[in-house]
């Protein structure tokens, strides 16, 4: 079913990030703390969330608090960053920035619509960055939207949060040195997210399209889809290299080997659950036959158990 390695034995995608990264764990027990209340995008308490910046290579940078990884360029040209979090953490996250930099935040790319990552655009779009992201992120925001997976209505967002520049395939921006290109991925995790490879660093931000050391929220109200899942993925690893640091939208930072297990393990859940779809069963069965059952223990156990994520696989089939 694509879930064994070459020599057999199954392959775990958070067996190879721990042998590359021996920091994987402590995040890996942050990120399910993250997660630990679900809906993640619920009403939170952020007085004791601390923002923590680390260098990833040649002034691109890692940030961490509450909701998906940020990515930060600096350099003379200003600085660029990839998501923001939640808006009580703006500060946070311009005081993290200070410590490497003193220029200004120029431009915000949004890998996709959800809270936890354009939750930081109205205060930073007021004070004078460009927000760019998917046509789909704009139409998205502007409207209010429901999320059946946790029962929750989401308002319309604020017109100063909303992205002023948009595209339908992708772009690029060339500042500090280096050319990031934004890649829209259709169909994914939403209908409008974007991977954004730097080419100069080697560094590659997935978004929301990889969940490392957890299980994905794959968000069908949005138009998110398993097989689109496995498509980002896919051009994730087209993308990558054997040098390049892959940033995930949860979770601590991989690799392109580390993509691509993740890649193997959600095509051979999606073949699993297909054949058994196919074959009649309703989800109920499907989820009774734990199609996802030698990694529930590593990976099933915070923000999306399971049940749900075969029922996200089952309905987007």
């Amino acid at each position: 079913m694509g879930l064994h390695g070459h020599n057999g034995r199954i392959a775990n995608p958070m067996e190879s990030i721990m042998k590359r990264f021996p920091f994987a764990a402590s995040l890996i027990l942050s990120a399910l703390a993250v997660f630990s209340a679900a809906p993640a995008w619920a009403q939170q308490d952020f007085d004791a969330v601390k923002v923590e910046i680390s260098p990833i290579r040649d002034g691109v940078h890692l940030l961490t608090g509450r909701g998906g990884n940020i990515v930060a360029s600096t350099g003379t040209d200003g600085t660029f960053l990839i998501d923001d979090q939640y808006a009580p953490l703006t500060d946070r996250i311009r005081a993290a920035l200070a410590t490497v930099t003193d220029q200004p935040v120029r431009f915000v790319v949004n890998t996709h619509w959800h809270g936890d990552h354009v939750g930081g655009n109205e205060n930073l779009g007021k004070a004078g960055a460009v927000i760019l992201a998917h046509e789909n992120v704009r139409v998205r925001m502007s409207s209010e939207q429901f999320m059946a997976a946790f029962d929750r209505t989401v308002p319309a967002s604020p017109p100063a949060a909303l992205p002023v520049v948009t595209f339908t395939e992708g772009l690029a921006l060339h500042l500090n040195g280096d050319t990031m290109r934004v890649v829209h991925v259709s169909h994914a995790h939403t209908d409008g997210d974007a991977l954004v490879f730097f080419e100069q660093a080697n560094v590659l931000h997935m978004g929301d399209t990889y969940f490392n050391g957890l299980y994905p929220f794959i968000d069908i109200d949005s138009g998110g889809s398993i097989d689109g899942m496995i498509a980002a993925v896919a051009q994730g690893v087209q993308l990558a290299n054997a040098e390049t640091i892959v940033v995930p939208g949860h979770g601590p930072l991989s690799d392109r080997a580390g993509l691509a297990a993740y890649g193997e393990m959600l095509t051979g859940f999606r073949n699993r659950i297909a054949d058994l779809k196919a074959s009649g069963k309703s989800l109920e069965e499907v989820i009774a036959a734990k199609p996802t059952g030698e990694f529930d223990a590593a990976l099933g156990g915070a923000f999306i158990k399971p049940e749900q994520l075969v029922g996200f696989i089952y309905r987007s089939l």
